[in-house]
C-alpha cells in the first residue's frame, strides 16, 4: 500500500445540543468557535464549532423538561438513585475522553485533568446516595397538641433552569446539575460559553444511560441571550444562577421575579472539589404538609 493511499483525513468531532433526549442543531443554524485554553490562560488551537443557541432553543428545552417531569418526579427515590449511579458507570466508561476535554477546556495537565474528572465522577455516585436519603433530612412528623397529627415531605420544584459555571467546564457543571435532578426537578442547562463541549459530550452520556429523554436539557452559547428568556418564562420554576456574573444574575433575579421562581444567587467557589453538603438539593424542593385525624384512645381522652 502506497504512502498516500494510507494516509486518512481526521474524523473531527460535531457537538450538538441536547434537548428532549435528542441531538438537534441550533434552529437558528449558528454557531462559534471553541478553542483550546493554554496553560498562560490566551487562545489556543482550534477544537470545534459549538452550537449557539437561540430563544427557540431555550423554550423547546423548557416544553421537554415539563413533559419529563411528570415521570421524573413520580419515580420512586430508589430508582432515580440507580439511574443516576448508572450515569456515573457510563462517565468511568469514558473517562479518557472527558480527561482530554476538560484539559483543554481548562489548559490542565493530564494529570490533573484526570483528578478533575475522577471528582466529577464521584461527585455524581455522591448525589445518587442522596436521592432517598434527602426526604428524611428535610422532612418527618411534626409534634402537635390534639387529636391528629401531620407530616411534612420534600417535593421537587418543578423545571430548573441552570446557568453553569464558567471557569469549572465539568466538575462545576456535575455539581450544580446533579442536585437539581436528585431530588426529582429537570433542568435546562445553559453550558460554559467559553468552555461547552465538555457539556455537549455530557450530554451523550445520559442519552445512553436509562435518564428519561427531557430529564436534562442542555445548551450550548450565550447565557445573557438565553438567560432573559428562561428566567422569565411562566413555565420554568427556580433558577440557579451559578455561572452568572454580577450584572447578568441582578438581571436574572428581576427577571424571574415575575412569577416568583425560586432563585439560588451565585455563591462564590474556590474549590469544587469540597464537601458540597446539601446546600443545592434543598433550595429546589418544597414541603407540602399533610394534616392527618388519630381519633382518642380512653377515658383520659389521650392520643396516639
Amino acid at each position: 500500500m502506497s504512502e498516500s493511499s494510507s494516509t486518512r483525513l481526521s474524523v473531527f468531532k460535531t457537538y450538538k445540543l441536547y434537548v428532549g433526549g435528542k441531538f438537534p442543531r441550533s434552529e437558528s443554524g449558528r454557531v462559534y468557535e471553541v478553542t483550546a485554553k493554554t496553560s498562560s490562560g490566551g487562545k489556543g488551537k482550534w477544537l470545534a464549532n459549538a452550537p449557539l443557541s437561540s430563544r427557540k432553543d431555550a423554550r423547546d428545552a423548557v416544553v421537554a423538561a415539563r413533559k419529563a417531569f411528570g415521570g421524573w418526579s413520580g419515580a420512586t427515590a430508589y430508582n432515580r438513585g440507580q439511574i443516576l449511579y448508572r450515569v456515573a458507570e457510563m462517565l468511568e466508561g469514558r473517562r479518557e475522553q472527558f480527561v482530554r476535554e476538560v484539559g483543554e477546556a481548562e489548559g490542565l495537565s493530564k494529570s490533573k485533568a484526570a483528578a478533575v474528572v475522577d471528582a466529577a465522577i464521584d461527585r455524581w455516585v455522591w448525589y445518587a446516595g442522596w436521592t432517598d436519603k434527602i426526604g428524611q433530612l428535610v422532612g418527618g412528623a411534626n409534634p402537635v397538641a390534639g387529636p391528629y397529627l401531620n407530616l411534612s415531605t420534600a417535593e421537587p420544584t418543578g423545571v430548573v433552569t441552570v446557568v453553569a459555571p464558567q471557569d469549572s467546564s465539568f466538575l462545576g457543571l456535575i455539581s450544580v446539575i446533579a442536585p437539581v435532578i436528585a431530588t426529582g426537578n429537570t433542568a435546562v442547562v445553559i453550558a460554559s460559553e467559553k468552555s461547552p463541549l465538555p457539556a455537549l459530550s455530557l450530554g451523550e452520556v445520559l442519552a445512553t444511560s436509562d435518564l428519561p429523554g427531557g430529564v436534562v436539557n442542555i445548551l450550548s452559547g450565550k447565557a445573557a441571550e438565553m438567560g432573559p428568556h428562561l428566567a422569565s418564562h411562566q413555565d420554568v420554576n427556580a433558577i440557579d444562577l451559578a455561572g452568572a456574573g454580577a450584572e447578568l444574575a441582578k438581571e436574572l433575579e428581576i427577571a424571574a421575579a415575575d412569577n416568583l421562581k425560586r432563585v439560588l444567587r451565585p455563591q462564590s467557589v474556590d474549590d469544587w472539589t469540597a464537601d458540597p453538603g446539601t446546600a443545592r438539593m434543598t433550595p429546589f424542593l418544597e414541603t407540602k404538609t399533610v394534616w392527618h385525624p388519630t381519633g382518642s384512645l380512653g377515658a383520659g381522652g389521650s392520643s396516639y
